[in-house]
């Protein structure tokens, strides 16, 4: 483990930076700051975790605030996709695991937007030991996310498409033309553009540009090895047995589905919120969503 100055400077002040490793010739770059007990903070797509600087520094008040880049994204490594568990939920999982575990950490709350919330909330089937809370922010599980984006509502979800197929046209396409593409989304998902301020958006841009292959493969994973995972928690009837925070936009009457109810067959202990924020609301209303992980940390864990 190496440690050094943040490079974001500013934009997480009072943090440092660290290179875990968590595979073999995988490292995970993570920026850590704060005292008291453990909180773990997951970023989604097309970001990296600076889209959580200004929770992480509320949060980091009283508590160890950890922020991983994801494999595949950011700072973090990015591992060529040499077969279907490269970037499986649960591979990336055991990677924020490990990180956390190299910092001396063995039970974490956990808090995932977007793909880091597909992330913990693997983590907290997987390991239910070690995740003690989890709140996921605006996603929705894996196989009810497909179940849901049938027929003319897969346009709402056409990355999803364009990224599950086979290596080699997805990422041509993206690579053509990224900042057009990684773009559009940071554009479309937000009620206020100001959230995401123009250094912030460039640095996502191109954090993206540079991981095209890597992003591709975990959301390539996430239309095969993911839905074999699922489907065998669910006919187990596995759960999440720790205390679960769920915050959504309102997205789900548009598409004819109950958001809570799939929620709650997962994870029983579970507080849904709808929300008015659009999808960045770790960006557009930073104060609610520290707020809101707070709160869960308060509840009893079984």
């Amino acid at each position: 483990m190496t440690s050094a100055a943040n490079p974001t400077g500013p934009l997480l002040p009072g943090f440092t930076r660290h290179r875990l490793p968590v595979d073999d010739g995988v490292e995970l770059d993570v920026a850590v700051g704060g005292t008291g007990t453990p909180v773990v903070l997951l970023h989604g797509f097309p970001q990296t975790r600076l889209m959580w600087r200004h929770v992480a520094a509320d949060l980091a008040a009283d508590h160890t605030v950890i922020c991983p880049d994801l494999r595949g994204y950011g700072a973090s490594d990015k591992p060529l996709e040499t077969g279907p568990d490269v970037y499986a939920k649960r591979t990336m999982a055991r990677d924020v695991v490990r990180a956390a575990a190299a910092l001396g950490h063995g039970r974490f709350a956990l808090a995932g937007h977007d793909r880091g919330a597909l992330v913990a909330f693997r983590a907290a089937l997987d390991h239910p030991r070690v995740v003690s809370h989890a709140a996921l922010l605006d996603v929705l599980p894996t196989l009810d996310m497909w179940e849901s984006l049938r027929g003319v509502r897969a346009a709402v979800g056409f990355h999803l498409y364009l990224m599950a197929q086979p290596p080699g046209l997805p990422e041509h396409m993206i690579s053509a033309g990224a900042d057009a593409f990684f773009g559009s989304f940071l554009d479309a998902w937000t009620n206020d553009p100001s959230a995401i301020p123009a250094e912030v958006r460039a640095a996502y841009l191109a954090a993206s540009a540079a991981a095209v292959p890597s992003i591709v493969a975990d959301y390539r994973a996430t239309a095969g090895v993911d839905i074999e995972h699922d489907t065998a928690d669910r006919e187990a009837g596995r759960t999440v047995t720790a205390p679960v925070t769920v915050l959504q936009q309102d997205w789900g009457a548009a598409l004819g589905y109950d958001a809570e109810a799939l929620w709650r067959a997962w994870a029983p202990d579970l507080r849904h919120r709808t929300v008015s924020t659009g999808h960045f609301m770790a960006e557009e209303d930073p104060a609610m969503v520290a707020s809101e992980i707070r709160a869960l940390l308060t509840r009893r864990t079984r």
